[in-house]
């Protein structure tokens, strides 16, 4: 791959973990719409139609195979529950907590239940890192101040549900070998949105008038970029670049999500949540033997 198409694809790997980052702001505005359900259904609706043609491009076929569709089925069911912790932890709580502790404890405990499965073995190094990871994400939710009342909120339950549910997902669909992730992807969102609308979402209740510029532009973000933008950039940097010069853009992710809480919704950061953000990313990059320096 030529110089310049290496730094054309980081610069669209940088914009696409922005658009990730950003989705946590998205959902917060949309929170004062609709509902979690509602969102799932509004989001990946949108998703899966603007799939089509990019699938189309890139010359994949939309079957899927049984044991494809039957680890979607499953993973889907997974799926809308993660969807509904995230949505209503950010509802309640800060976008800013939310894109910081989920998205750095997700590797952690994805690691961890690899571990658990015998699917990884723990090295002495890791344990370090897992114990830093621990201490990262307890002081985000500023622990040490000892306040039970500040600590025990539930929309820190919700954000720690999301990061237990997401592993599960992960490892769900990773059984999908057999299947284009695009492809998987487009059938997974398609699932959802069904499952979604049979068992959970009232199309009668839900107040289309209220729809304002403000409801798309989010709505749009959320399905678009962060969706359909970020996930196809991001397969795209794995295929090109490979899996380890990809991992470091991940980085990006919670940053994003605080700096745009703080410009977007004015949120307050707080200094816990910066440094233990710092934490649980290092902890990553030890977990996952990420060079920065392969980066630069």
């Amino acid at each position: 791959m030529k110089e310049k198409e290496k730094n054309i694809l980081h610069l669209l790997l940088f914009f696409a973990m922005i658009g990730w980052g950003a989705s946590w702001v998205n959902a917060k505005v949309l929170s004062h719409y609709i509902n979690a359900y509602d969102m799932i259904f509004f989001r990946f609706f949108i998703t899966a139609v603007a799939m089509v043609p990019i699938i189309l491009y890139f010359k994949e076929s939309f079957k899927i195979d049984f044991k494809s569709f039957l680890v979607a089925l499953v993973a889907s069911f997974v799926f809308i529950a993660y969807m509904r912790y995230y949505f209503i932890g950010t509802k309640y709580g800060t976008a800013a907590l939310g894109g910081a502790f989920v998205t750095t404890l997700v590797p952690i405990l994805t690691y961890l239940f690899l571990a658990v499965l015998k699917e990884k073995k723990l090295k002495r190094k890791d344990y370090g890192a897992l114990a830093l990871g621990a201490l990262g994400v307890l002081t985000m939710l500023n622990f040490w101040s000892f306040n039970l009342k500040e600590i025990l909120v539930v929309q820190n339950l919700y954000f720690l549900l999301a990061s237990m549910l997401w592993p599960v997902f992960t490892i769900i669909s990773s059984k999908a070998k057999y299947i284009s992730p695009l492809v998987y992807s487009f059938w997974l969102y398609i699932i959802t949105i069904t499952l979604d609308s049979i068992f959970f979402v009232d199309f009668k209740t839900i107040k289309y008038q209220n729809f304002d510029f403000y409801f798309w532009i989010n709505l749009l973000s959320l399905s678009i970029i962060s969706s359909v933008y970020s996930n196809t950039i991001y397969f795209i940097g794995i295929k090109k670049l490979g899996a380890g010069n990809v991992s470091t853009f991940i980085f990006l992710v919670p940053f994003s999500a605080i700096i745009l809480s703080a410009i977007f919704l004015h949120e307050h950061i707080s200094i816990s949540i910066l440094i233990g953000t710092f934490m649980t990313l290092w902890a990553i990059k030890i977990l996952n033997n990420i060079k920065i320096k392969k980066f630069k």
